[in-house]
């Protein structure tokens, strides 16, 4: 995999060195934020769209701050604290279930369910980190909660590569399923689809996607990044389709300004706050577009 990342390095950045691409360019780290930004862009934009469908968004952002609890268990445990993948990955996916499971076995709505996991979730992270804060350097937790593309290396982009592969490979043939289960349940099980199986399988795809793209936008805003592109397109989306392939292209577009705008103008702000206020920008043009052209008036998705 290196190889192929140092193949898609060294061009841009000769580039970048002779002045053909700007200066910032030459710098090894500017071209993995941008290579993650090509691969959880597409990701997070087309999940996002059966996201919105379900009204999952205040469970992905569940997920998101979880995590913190998994990275300060994973440094007790001797987990090297810049990666800890295993604590992060265990951890947030024995949440994600256990939380869909409770959703499903008891007659308490979802926002109270998930606002209960969330609590105790950081509770116990917040009582973790107390013991290891002399540990590590606390700066690595702002990574975590507020995102760093800038610091990714090979093995974050591995990690990420990975499980967008696996998504991918999930999700594509099962798509049209998880759709009619997202909008009909009843019609879907009439179909002969297990929606239970679809509706878990969906789930761990939600938490796969949002762990591996904590150091994108960290696990304050990593909902935002499944919401917002896809709340633009539904702004202007007058087919599934529209929706779908609108949501990937805001996302990975989010992805991408928002690493280069602050570089290229200098402004001190953390990636994952740029790239969601991007994002925002695009809700708010779709958003006037649909209120001012009657063309988009008829949108509805």
């Amino acid at each position: 995999m290196e190889l192929i990342y140092d193949l898609i390095r060294t061009p841009l950045m000769e580039m970048g060195r002779s002045g053909t691409l700007p200066d910032y360019f030459q710098y090894a780290f500017v071209i993995n934020a941008l290579i993650c930004s090509l691969l959880a862009g597409p990701i997070l934009g087309g999940i996002g769209t059966m996201v919105v469908a379900k009204r999952l968004a205040f469970f992905s952002q569940a997920v998101g701050q979880a995590a913190l609890t998994g990275v300060a268990l994973g440094i007790v445990l001797g987990e090297p604290y810049t990666a800890p993948y295993v604590s992060l990955f265990g951890f947030c996916i024995l949440f994600g279930l256990l939380m869909n499971y409770t959703r499903n076995r008891t007659r308490m709505s979802s926002d109270t369910v998930i606002g209960v996991f969330l609590s105790i979730s950081l509770a116990v992270g917040a009582c973790v980190l107390l013991y290891v804060t002399g540990k590590v350097n606390m700066h690595v937790l702002d990574n975590i909660l507020f995102g760093s593309i800038l610091t990714v290396n090979n093995t974050d982009i591995n990690v990420l590569a990975i499980i967008c592969l696996l998504c991918v490979a999930v999700c594509l043939p099962m798509f049209n399923k998880i759709l009619l289960a997202s909008f009909n349940p009843s019609l879907a099980h009439v179909r002969g689809i297990n929606v239970k199986l679809v509706d878990y399988m969906f789930i761990l795809i939600i938490t796969v996607i949002t762990v591996a793209a904590l150091k994108i936008v960290g696990a304050v805003l990593v909902e935002a990044l499944f919401i917002i592109p896809a709340a633009a397109a539904r702004n202007i989306s007058k087919s599934m389709r529209g929706f779908f392939f609108y949501s990937m292209f805001f996302a990975t577009l989010s992805c991408l300004l928002g690493v280069i705008i602050p570089m290229q103008y200098e402004i001190p702000v953390p990636s994952g706050g740029a790239i969601i206020i991007v994002a925002a920008v695009f809700f708010a043009l779709t958003s006037l577009l649909r209120a001012t052209l009657p063309a988009f008036r008829e949108a509805a998705v």
